[in-house]
């Protein structure tokens, strides 16, 4: 794999957040010979630039830089990309039941803060856009699915995008995934808090979830920037785990209370749709969703299979399942914090 990174600039919108401040380090700990030169973290909360700041500091690594700015305020985020090679975003508002009551804040950055950003990197010349999705984004339910499967579409449509007087076009792939494990937001910090009340709230016992761990994601949209030629949506072959066995995994003596759905809500989620089987191929360790019908031809020559048409990629048929033993595995890393 060869590593375009060297002596680049690369932003990260939403760097303050989760995957952006793993993707940082991540970065930084690169060798020498992989090392991009400029790392922006772009993010519109000061007092987590400021935190992260003090712990990642410019007078501990040269070149790190950061950038206070909102992906809805255009202008400024043109001015962050001057000089920028590589974009990773992450910006997202990405909570289900707050989307459903706040919708347009969704959409103001998620949908539109997504074009801002498609429009200033096109004008600014960056050479590759990789933008995280979500399982949520297939077959969505709730307003936040829906936003980021239409920021999906809008990054793949991006490829389109043609001038006779540039002589470098923008190249634009999305990158999805499920769960992160032990992430904000998630139900293991939440399982843990309510073993104190030596009860687990679950909103329905058939519930299952894909999991993947915050280091494999990182390596995998670090590998995805690489491997994309612009118009992919790439998705990791990741494993499953039923809320039962998570909740057994955290404490087998805690009693289970059912709450039901909430707003928006799934019981299994879904990284791949059965109408998207019909452009989806798969290259051995990930899978790829592709519009273009030539790019689709270039995968086949590089060894690609197409996909089962018809045939859905979710958390309940998934071929893998996390056993008891291996999700306790990830909760005690967790609680090491080697995950979050």
């Amino acid at each position: 794999m060869k590593n375009e990174l060297y002596n680049k600039s690369i932003l990260i919108t939403g760097g303050t957040g989760s995957f952006g401040k793993a993707f940082v380090r991540y970065l930084l700990n690169l060798k020498k010979k992989d090392a991009p030169r400029r790392i922006v973290v772009f993010s519109r909360d000061e007092l987590k630039q400021f935190e992260m700041a003090k712990d990642i500091s410019q007078e501990k690594y040269s070149n790190i830089r950061y950038f206070l700015g909102d992906v809805r305020d255009k202008p400024r985020l043109n001015i962050a990309l001057a000089d920028i090679d590589y974009v990773v975003h992450a910006a997202a508002l990405k909570q289900v039941s707050i989307s459903e009551y706040n919708p347009m804040e969704f959409i103001k950055t998620n949908v539109i803060g997504a074009q801002n950003l498609i429009e200033t990197a096109y004008l600014n010349g960056v050479t590759k856009v990789i933008a995280l999705s979500t399982d949520k984004a297939s077959s969505p339910i709730n307003l936040y699915g829906a936003t980021k499967l239409c920021s999906d579409k809008l990054f793949v449509s991006a490829n389109n995008l043609k001038s006779e007087f540039k002589k470098k076009l923008t190249s634009f792939s999305v990158v999805r995934y499920g769960n992160v494990f032990g992430s904000r937001g998630s139900v293991v910090p939440a399982f843990l808090k309510q073993i104190e009340k030596n009860q687990l709230e679950i909103t329905n016992k058939d519930m299952t979830r894909f999991s993947i761990t915050l280091k494999k994601s990182i390596e995998f949209v670090y590998e995805c920037m690489f491997k994309s030629y612009g118009g992919e949506i790439f998705v990791p072959k990741i494993p499953s785990y039923k809320l039962l066995d998570l909740a057994a995994a955290i404490s087998k003596k805690c009693k289970i209370r059912i709450v039901g759905t909430r707003p928006g809500e799934k019981i299994h989620e879904e990284l791949i749709s059965e109408h998207e089987s019909e452009i989806t191929y798969d290259v051995k360790t990930h899978l790829v969703i592709i519009s273009e019908p030539s790019l689709g031809k270039i995968y086949l020559k590089n060894g690609a299979k197409k996909q089962k048409i018809n045939e859905s990629y979710n958390s309940s048929q998934n071929k893998v399942f996390l056993t008891t033993n291996e999700l306790k595995k990830l909760i005690e890393d967790y609680k090491k914090q080697l995950i979050i």
